[in-house]
């Protein structure tokens, strides 16, 4: 016998091997029996049961978890390689969507079929938008991929179909609609306006302007670093779900830090409001900081005075990047300026062709005969 492993030599001459299958109703343990010629045979047969034994019990344990537990062993990964903002996003999405709806499913019961419905209910019940649809879809298909991968034969395959997105229209100033805007803003200027006139004229975001500070402004090179960026975000340390805070922190991109060149009125400008204490904030000349959703209001305030209407913050940013293209900026250049991953993104959502702009080019066809 090979003490401790129970295994021992039968008085047939062959070798038998033992390994507990489980229990009874009374507590006793039920045994497997493995036979081989010789001692190595029997121990390599009993090794294979034994592992074919634990999957089986790993797989019945997994597969008798719902679907929320899936989703919150996934989330807990989310936390280790994403940002905060990034985190609270999927947590909410799972917390209003996904876990509400498919949450208590088993495993088996995660069909395309269900998630179809699932998808169907976000568009009729919920009435989101397709990026908003889209957005949950990802998810859901990221949970499926991951328990998959960590839990094979677990889920059948599921098929995800996202929902096909009409691209909006963004709200960009016109040429005389930006000076209006800018003469509105000059006129009584103060931290908040000429925070806003920044904004107008560098196409940065609107978190990254509340968390700018003088400091990252330098007069000499006459450039703007940026740094960091403001959120208000669910704080999910809190037992409270509807509790937020105000967080400062590095952009959400590698190529959202970026060092950004100013124009000589913006220097002018700067030159102008800059404060002695150069680790103010740039919306406030204070160290107190003022959040986006306050800057938001201000901007719907400013705007309102000078008679323009539907001007969101955003509406700033795309009409810069409208003004770079017409005056011919390289697209490589002005994708940096704005802090995006690829110029395709710049191309796609951001540069908007104006009337104007489109009747220079048709012009240009003249010289060719046209």
């Amino acid at each position: 016998m090979a003490t401790g492993e129970n295994i021992f030599k039968r008085k047939d001459g062959r070798w038998e091997a033992r390994y507990a299958k489980g229990y009874d109703f009374s507590g006793k343990i039920i045994y497997g029996f493995c036979y081989g010629k010789t001692y190595r045979e029997a121990k390599e047969k009993v090794t294979k049961c034994r592992a074919e034994l634990l999957a089986e019990k790993t797989s019945h344990s997994i597969s008798d978890h719902i679907f929320s537990w899936f989703c919150d062993e996934w989330l807990k990964t989310c936390r280790k390689t994403n940002k905060p903002a990034t985190y609270v996003k999927y947590s909410t999405i799972l917390d209003r969507h996904i876990k509400p709806a498919l949450g208590k499913c088993r495993p088996t019961e995660l069909t395309s079929s269900a998630v179809d419905e699932f998808a169907c209910t976000l568009a009729d019940t919920k009435c989101l938008s397709p990026k908003s649809m889209k957005d949950i879809l990802v998810i859901l298909r990221s949970i499926l991929k991951y328990a998959q991968k960590r839990f094979p034969g677990t889920f059948s395959s599921v098929e995800i179909e996202y929902p096909k997105e009409t691209r909006k229209e963004m709200r960009v100033l016109s040429r005389q609609e930006q000076h209006k805007l800018s003469l509105c803003l000059l006129t009584d200027i103060d931290p908040c306006r000429f925070g806003v006139l920044l904004a107008l004229y560098t196409g940065i975001r609107i978190g990254e302007l509340c968390a700018l500070r003088w400091e990252n402004i330098s007069l000499e090179e006459c450039t703007i670093r940026i740094t960091q960026t403001m959120q208000r975000l669910k704080d999910i340390g809190k037992t409270d779900g509807a509790k937020t805070t105000v967080l400062i922190d590095t952009p959400k991109s590698e190529r959202s830090v970026r060092v950004i060149p100013m124009t000589e009125h913006v220097s002018k400008l700067c030159r102008q409001m800059m404060p002695q204490d150069r680790t103010a904030y740039v919306l406030t000349g204070t160290q107190n900081y003022m959040e986006p959703r306050r800057l938001q209001y201000r901007l719907a305030q400013f705007t309102k005075a000078c008679g323009l209407e539907g001007v969101h913050f955003h509406t700033l940013r795309h009409t810069f990047a409208t003004r770079c293209v017409e005056v011919g900026f390289e697209i490589k250049t002005l994708s940096e300026i704005l802090g995006h991953a690829t110029t395709t993104i710049t191309l796609e959502r951001y540069v908007h062709s104006s009337l104007e702009l489109k009747r220079d080019n048709m012009k240009k066809l003249s010289a060719v005969g046209f």
